[in-house]
């Protein structure tokens, strides 16, 4: 334990009279002391981390009700063979989904009072388990106002008591007999839930082409513990939603090209009647045949006819280009020009030049395109954009979840020896770190993703100077799409070549750099030294670019420094990964990647007892139990102690009067 000398306490004293303030007397201030070192002995909090959810809202919840197949093997380790498989499913199903299970106990005709008494013991047992790496104070503050008094007096029953065993029973059945057992299990359940993760990382992509993005948002806002490291789909529906028209046109492409338009009317109330309107008047006649939904044929989204959101995406399509081309000539220091196709179509011969060579368009008809000033909206377009946005900055819920993932977002995140970020550090081809001008200044490395992360803040927070709020608001098209993006990294985005020419070799986009060579040890130790990190204690956790297992690729790489952790929760990403997801998970034993089966429905999980059957791909086991002191948080409540063995030196010597 740290002692402090009469002179390091002398230097404080200034803080030290402060902190004189809360512990007024040497009883306090040394309860205080044997408090944290307490706290600093116990286990490790466990850790989630979860990447590229794509608005996949059910698998979401459901991995976060399993906690990734950890209370599965809380109930295995707790029962073992007193317990029969088919009842530990059981036990397992009611604590993920208690509710939805309690009232299909009630239709099935049970007898529901006897299985009531059993199931709030077994539960109750799970919840001490789940409860034992934390004190007391933690547990307290987690449990239900209603029912707090009763749960933490059964949660630290002694089983060496057989005196008070007539006690406990008595409570159980007189919760049950006081008809109080549903809405106890019910509590418990949720108790577990909310123990047996610790922490919640989410590192990057909620946002995309699934319709649940609102619904995992309104989750983490009552979540107790998350942070969010920004993607490259947070950052474009960050940007819309702070008035970006290129990205507001860009999210809405993007949503109705996958039917997804609950998300935008139902989850944030974006009238998307103005653009409906434009595109009948604009393509009424119009058969858009390259513009039709995805899977528009069998899509269970489509709520609108399959020809008018076609319209509606071709509309919307053409807007994009063009406003996308103004912040593109706006910003030559992007170098982005190869991104300017509009001005290179012949609207007469149905053509575009592309390097030299002509190709035919595979959409000829584009009434809104004037070939004298080809990105410019034309008044129709204008007053849809200006509705748009209108709605997207006065969208009460969209601008809720927007304060939400600037509160406990960030661009990268340094936590307990891992380093946290979406995408990418971008390198040049020898591995060095590639110098890009941010903000009127040439960065690189680290320096380069905190300067980001300020020009994302301010362009939704704002600066009096207005010049460098609509700088920074501009840029966030650049984090979307542009080839020096720590969020993109990829030479260009060819969303104009796939819808208007038929030939592959345009459809090319060239990652950056990085994601060759962070799969060398040396590279990950390069970059883990500039965040600060020791190479032989640290890795790096991200996602963004999905892990293809059907063709043999593994998401550890360079030798256990880097984890990517994006394993396709998105639908359409399951037939490129065979699987359904990853969770990382960091309890205080080391850390376990699991693999997630795709998720079918809630009813489903309940009716069969089927788990996510994960499969755990162990990525490093400690040799020894990780402890508070050994966290991040340790090392602050370290800190803390020995402020306070100053303070109470201080008393000692006198330096310091106790109040």
């Amino acid at each position: 334990m740290y002692t402090p000398t009469l002179e390091e306490t002398q230097a404080d004293l200034r803080y030290l009279k402060l902190l004189s303030e809360k512990f007024p007397t040497i009883p306090s201030a040394a309860t205080e002391v044997i408090n944290l070192e307490a706290i600093l002995s116990l286990p490790k909090g466990t850790e989630h981390f979860l990447s590229d959810l794509h608005g996949e809202a059910n698998a979401f919840v459901h991995v976060l009700k399993n906690a990734s197949g950890v209370i599965r093997r809380k109930v295995d380790d707790q029962f073992g063979n007193s317990l029969t498989e088919d009842e530990k499913s059981e036990l397992c199903s009611l604590i993920y989904y208690p509710e939805e299970k309690l009232a299909k106990i009630q239709q099935e005709g049970k007898d529901v009072a006897s299985w009531h008494s059993i199931m709030l013991h077994r539960t109750i047992e799970i919840a001490r388990a789940v409860s034992s790496k934390y004190t007391r104070s933690k547990v307290r503050k987690q449990l239900p106002k209603e029912f707090a008094y009763v749960i933490e007096e059964l949660m630290h029953q002694d089983k060496i008591e057989p005196d008070k065993e007539e006690y406990y029973n008595a409570i159980v059945q007189t919760i049950v007999d006081t008809n109080r057992s549903e809405e106890f299990i019910v509590a418990i359940c949720k108790l577990i839930q909310r123990l047996v993760i610790d922490v919640l990382h989410i590192v990057g992509d909620i946002f995309d082409r699934g319709p649940g993005a609102t619904r995992i948002l309104d989750t983490l806002q009552n979540y107790h513990d998350y942070d969010i490291q920004w993607g490259n789909h947070d950052i474009e529906w960050m940007g819309a939603a702070a008035g970006n028209p290129a990205l507001i046109a860009s999210v809405l492409r993007i949503s109705i090209r996958y039917a997804n338009v609950e998300t935008l009317e139902e989850g944030y109330s974006i009238n998307l009647l103005p653009l409906a309107t434009l595109a009948i008047e604009t393509y009424g006649d119009d058969p858009c045949t390259i513009w039709q939904t995805k899977d528009f044929e069998n899509n269970p989204r489509l709520t609108r006819s399959a020809q008018l959101m076609a319209k509606m995406h071709k509309c919307i399509s053409i807007i994009e280009f063009k406003l996308a081309g103004q912040l593109i000539k706006r910003h030559p220091e992007w170098q982005m020009d190869d991104r300017l196709m509009l001005h290179l179509i012949d609207l007469e011969r149905g053509t575009i030049n592309i390097d030299g060579k002509e190709y035919e368009l595979l959409d000829k008809n584009l009434p809104t395109i004037d070939p004298a000033d080809p990105y410019k909206l034309c008044p129709g377009e204008e007053q849809v954009m200006q509705q748009l946005e209108h709605s997207f900055r006065c969208s009460d819920k969209l601008q809720r979840h927007l304060n939400l993932l600037y509160q406990h977002g960030s661009l990268f995140l340094v936590r307990n020896n891992c380093l946290l970020y979406h995408g990418a550090i971008p390198l040049n081809p020898d591995g060095s770190f590639m110098e890009l001008p941010v903000d009127g200044k040439v960065v690189k490395g680290r320096q380069l993703m905190e300067r980001v992360d300020s020009v994302i803040r301010r362009a939704y927070f704002g600066t009096r100077n207005k010049k460098r709020r609509q700088d920074a608001l501009d840029y966030m098209l650049y984090l979307w799409c542009g080839p020096g993006s720590p969020l993109y990294n990829k030479d260009k985005m060819t969303t104009f070549e796939r819808y208007f020419i038929a030939n592959d070799e345009l459809y090319k986009e060239q990652k950056g750099a990085y994601f060759e060579l962070a799969n060398e040890r040396e590279t990950c130790q390069r970059i883990l030294r500039e965040f600060g990190l020791d190479p032989e204690k640290s890795r790096i956790i991200n996602g963004h670019v999905p892990v293809r297992t059907l063709k043999g690729e593994s998401p550890v790489r360079a030798n256990g420094l880097r984890l990517v952790i994006d394993g396709g929760f998105s639908k359409p990403y399951h037939a490129t990964t065979g699987i359904a997801g990853y969770t990382l998970i960091y309890n205080s034993h080391g850390l376990q990647l699991v693999q997630h089966n795709q998720f079918d429905s809630v009813d489903e999980a309940i009716s069969s007892g089927s788990d996510i059957h994960s499969r755990v791909q162990l990525a490093e086991f400690k040799d020894h139990r990780m402890l508070v002191r050994d966290t991040d948080r340790g090392q602050e409540l370290i800190e803390q102690v020995n402020n306070l063995q100053k303070l109470l030196l201080a008393y000692r010597s006198g330096l310091l009067k106790e109040k």
